[in-house]
């Protein structure tokens, strides 16, 4: 489970992030390329919040597959 106080500070304001335990795998991004993007340090961020059902359900997906389980999805 991601760690909302572990979040790394180039994600978007907003609900989803991805938080320091990230590996950049790269899995997320290309589920949802739309929303996830890798950083200069290589880990996934949030680019963009989703915003419409079929986002939502990307983002979903790509918290679900993440090896690490570095996506949240209860932040601010």
């Amino acid at each position: 489970m991601a760690d909302k106080s572990a979040r790394l500070p180039d994600n978007v304001k907003g609900k989803w992030y991805v938080d320091a335990s990230c590996t950049g795998c790269g899995l997320c991004t290309s589920t949802a390329p739309d929303i996830f993007a890798l950083n200069n340090e290589g880990q996934a961020i949030v680019v963009r919040q989703p915003e419409t059902a079929e986002e939502t359900s990307l983002a979903v997906q790509a918290q679900e597959e993440c090896p690490v389980q570095a996506i949240g999805d209860d932040g601010e």
